[in-house]
Order: structure tokens, then C-alpha cells, then sequence
């Protein structure tokens, strides 16, 4: 079939990469559909592969391209992960963690079991996420997520990935072409409008002037078409997430054998905080900060003084990496026939990674909602809407982290003030104090966080929902207190049934290598 229109994508990285196999996929490409697609990469812009989180619905998309897990886990150095590990957020006291799973809370009939976990006594009941689910004892014994027989994405616990964020663009990459996608290496010099202010055609120095009818910005923070070429502007959200540099590096393991975690750890510090991820090789590690509250100087030794603990003595410190950023987004990401998407669409900041799932987000709607007959003005409205909605509530949960902290540094102070947080956060917050969050607080289409991820963040950072007055609504306590004991019983099951994670993570390399694994 003859190709009827043409999608130029400016960018390669995670973002570049995953819209192009996705849209190849989701359009037919090789299967000689009337789109082509072409990706053009900057030759001298690298990725550092210091470590990426990721949300479980990475699986649906891997799975959707084809890939193959064990190989893409190898291919990426990558390694499970089952939610977040919370140290010093509430006081900053060495005892101060708690658990963010993946899990959502052991399904019951009726009310379900947050309410009898709040009608306990606060301070014999256990932590919150260990009362919900088994995922945080699985997680504390440094388990994996399955077993291995279960097939490809498919687990008995819900999870993600960590993965090396150079080599997760390479393999990508690699599917992207298999699906058809073309790869051109080449620098963009000059971008040219047409009179209706659409982008006529790009002029690069390799190739000269390369024309499509559709263009996608996945050039990060440099924003080449939708920032320089277009003037898009961004909104600033620094006023309510004041994080705007991160200092990061790898840090190889003590061992071969040093026990792997398989959840993001984010530990606090006086002006921000620090994140470890396990890879399969290797540490990533970072510190996250907010230089209106701590100096690059002082956040350097807080990263050396994190890592210190894992480096033999006599060993060099690794090389630093520094990252600014502005907390932000583009409230029209889609203007005429140009989108972006990923950091050239907005960056708020590293927690809760959510990056990559504003990138599949993005990709997923510009699929389906691509305008093959030219007219992007419908779908670019519904695009903006939902992305900017999307922007919108991921500040406010990334905002619950902050302003619940008791820590007593200016930072926290600062996150507490109610000026600082946005007007539809502290409505919720009022109404949690009478009642836990809801499903009915939140329209699903327009979140990448559930209401009981949000009552994972609340009840471990210690926040108080007052449900005296409803007692005798909830009259199932003893039923209620065999399901969390039988929630413990399954816990106990699980970390003797499930392998220890590193040993899955390299029985699966093992296997992949031969080629013995695939569905």
C-alpha cells in the first residue's frame, strides 16, 4: 500500500523510541499501512543510564510490542519492582519508613477493610500498607514478584520495572525498526512554518530539508519544535513542587551476590531526597533538591555521604551527574500538527516515576486519536484536555508527600504552608479527615494514581481519619480481623514460595541468553 501520510518523531531516548514502536505497532507500518514514520536522532546527545522506574502498566505496552520479557529485562539490565520504600518522610527519625505497594488493598465484600484498619488503636495496629496487602512483606524479604513459570508480564503480585534508561531506548529502538519504523541520525538547525503557523518542514544540517505531515517533539528538555519552533509556552509548578536539580551516579554492588531490592527506595534529606534503584549490574542512585534550600555543594555531600556506605574503602567516588529542571508542563502539548511528549511535554520531578507513564499515556492517545484525515483541531483539544488534567493531579499527589512531612527543615516547613498547596488538594485533605479517599474522588480516565494510592501515602505518613462517629456502620470487626490475619498468613507463604530476587533476575538472563524463553 501506497503511504498516505508521514509522522516525523524528533528525539530518540525513551520517549522517541517507545512512541515510535507504539505508533508503528498501533498503525500498521510493517504490515504496509498508509503511515510511515521516521525517527531523527540528534547524533551527539547521549542517555545516561543511571536507572528509571517505571508503573506496572510498562507491562501492558511491552507486551502490546512484542517484546519479550526475559530479554528485555536483559537487554536492560532490568530488575522487578513492587512499589516504593519511604524513609524519613514523616520525622526523619531512623525507624521513620513505609511502604507505597503496587498492590492495591485485599479485596472484601462491602465497606473492605481501611475502615477497621482506622477504627484500631493507632498505635497497636500495623503500618497500613502491611495490613492491606502482602506485597511490603514479600518486598522486606527481598523476594520477586513470581516464580518465572507464569509467562511472560504475568505475576501474582503486581509489578514494574527499574531498568537502565540508555539500554531501554536501545532495545526499543531495535523493536521500532522491526516494525518498520525508518532511523535517520541528523541535527535540526531550522524549523519552518507554514502561513497557518504548522510546521512546513524541518531543515537539518545532514539531510537538508525533511517535510512530514505530522510531527512528534520528543527532543526532552530542549523542546526543539514545540518550545523554540512553536513558543508553546510551560507552566511553572515550582510554587507548589519546589524540587529543581538532581546530582546522580551508579555504584556497582559490594558482591555479586548482595541481595537485590525490589523496590524504589526514597529516602529524605534535609531539602529533598535521595533515590536507590537496583539494578541488575549496579546501584542507581541520586540525590533530588531544591536549590532555593540547599547549595549543589551540600548536595553533593549528601549523595557521597549516601553512597559511602557501598563503596570499599580506597575505591574513587563515582562521577556526579547534575540535572536542572523546571517543574512543569505545557498546558497544549498538541498545537496544529505537532505533540510532545515526554520531557519536551513537562517534567515535575523524579518521585513516583512518573515519566515513563506520561510518555505511555501520551502515546496511547495520540494512537488512537491521530487525525488520518489532517484535521488535528478535535483531537489536539481532547489531547491538551486530558494531558493537562493528567499534570494537574500528579502535582497534587506529588504534593501529599511533602506537606504531611512533620520533618522541621525549611523545605518541609515551606511544603506545609497552605498557600503552597493547591486548592483541590486541601479540600480533599479536609474531607479525609472524616472519611478515607475514595474511588468517587477521582475520575479514572484522567489519573495515573488509584484513591488507594493515595491512602498508602496518607496512613504512612501518619495522617489521622477521624471515624469514631461512624463506629456502628462498620459492624464486621471480627471478620475484618481474620482477614488481616489471613493477609499475614499469605505474606508468610509468600516470602518461603518466592525465589529470592536476584536469583530470578539472573535465572532469567540465564534462560534468555539461551533463547529459551518467550510466548
Amino acid at each position: 500500500m501506497t503511504v498516505e501520510r508521514t509522522i516525523l518523531i524528533v528525539g530518540g531516548g525513551t520517549a522517541g523510541w517507545l512512541a515510535a514502536a507504539y505508533l508503528a505497532k498501533y498503525l500498521g507500518v510493517r504490515e504496509g499501512g498508509p503511515i510511515g514514520i521516521t525517527l531523527l536522532e540528534a547524533p551527539d546527545i547521549g542517555i545516561v543510564g543511571v536507572g528509571e522506574g517505571t508503573f506496572p502498566t510498562i507491562r501492558g505496552t511491552l507486551r502490546f510490542l512484542g517484546l519479550n520479557e526475559a530479554q528485555f529485562m536483559r537487554d536492560t539490565s532490568a530488575t522487578f519492582k513492587q512499589g516504593i520504600r519511604f524513609a524519613r518522610w514523616v520525622d526523619g527519625g531512623e525507624d521513620d519508613s513505609f511502604f507505597h505497594p503496587f498492590e492495591a488493598p485485599f479485596p472484601t465484600d462491602g465497606a473492605g477493610l481501611v475502615p477497621y484498619w482506622l477504627l484500631q488503636d493507632g498505635d497497636r495496629r500495623p503500618p497500613f500498607a502491611q495490613a492491606m496487602t502482602f506485597q511490603q512483606q514479600v518486598t522486606d524479604a527481598r523476594r520477586a514478584p513470581k516464580r518465572g513459570p507464569e509467562g511472560d508480564f504475568e505475576a501474582p503480585l503486581n509489578y514494574a520495572y527499574h531498568f537502565d534508561a540508555a539500554k531501554a531506548a536501545q532495545a526499543l529502538a531495535a523493536r521500532a525498526r522491526e516494525l518498520g519504523v525508518r532511523h535517520l541520525r541528523g541535527t535540526v538547525t531550522d524549523v519552518a512554518l507554514a502561513a497557518d503557523g504548522a510546521i512546513a518542514h524541518l531543515v537539518t544540517r545532514e539531510y537538508g530539508a525533511i517535510a512530514a505531515d505530522f510531527y512528534v517533539d520528543c527532543s526532552g528538555f530542549r523542546a526543539e519544535l514545540i518550545g523554540r519552533a512553536l513558543g508553546v509556552p510551560q507552566k511553572s509548578v515550582k510554587s507548589i513542587l519546589f524540587t529543581d536539580r538532581a546530582l546522580s551516579c551508579k555504584v556497582p554492588y559490594e558482591a555479586a551476590d548482595t541481595p537485590l531490592e525490589s523496590c524504589t527506595v526514597a529516602t529524605a534529606h534535609a531539602a529533598g531526597w535521595t533515590w536507590e534503584i537496583g539494578l541488575e549490574g549496579a546501584r542507581g542512585v541520586g540525590c533530588v533538591y531544591s536549590s532555593d534550600h540547599m547549595s549543589d555543594d551540600e548536595a553533593e555531600e549528601v549523595l557521597r555521604a549516601y553512597v559511602a556506605p557501598h563503596l570499599d574503602s580506597g575505591v574513587e567516588p563515582p562521577p556526579l551527574r547534575k540535572t536542572a529542571f523546571d517543574a512543569g508542563y505545557r498546558e497544549t502539548p498538541w498545537v496544529r500538527n505537532c505533540v510532545a511528549i515526554g520531557l519536551a511535554g513537562g517534567f515535575l520531578e523524579p518521585l513516583e516515576s512518573t515519566s515513563v507513564v506520561l510518555i505511555e499515556v501520551a502515546v496511547g492517545m495520540l494512537a488512537e486519536l491521530f487525525p488520518h484525515d489532517g484535521r488535528w483541531d478535535a483531537p489536539a483539544a481532547r489531547f491538551n484536555e486530558l494531558m493537562t488534567r493528567r499534570f494537574e493531579n500528579i502535582v497534587n499527589f506529588l504534593k501529599l508527600h511533602y506537606c504531611l512531612s512533620k520533618r522541621e527543615e525549611p523545605f518541609w516547613r515551606d511544603n506545609r504552608d497552605p498557600a503552597t498547596i493547591p486548592p483541590a488538594l486541601r479540600d480533599l485533605l479536609a474531607q479525609w479527615r472524616t472519611r478515607p479517599p475514595s474511588r468517587f474522588d477521582f475520575a479514572l480516565d484522567l489519573e495515573a494514581f488509584a484513591f488507594f494510592n493515595y491512602q498508602y501515602i496518607l496512613y504512612g505518613m501518619g495522617f489521622e481519619t477521624d471515624l469514631s462517629a461512624a463506629r456502628a456502620a462498620f459492624p464486621q470487626a471480627e471478620a475484618a480481623q481474620k482477614t488481616f490475619a489471613r493477609i499475614r498468613a499469605y505474606g508468610d507463604h509468600a516470602t518461603k514460595d518466592l525465589p529470592a530476587h536476584r536469583a530470578l533476575i539472573r535465572r532469567m538472563s540465564q534462560i534468555s541468553a539461551l533463547g529459551k524463553v518467550g510466548t
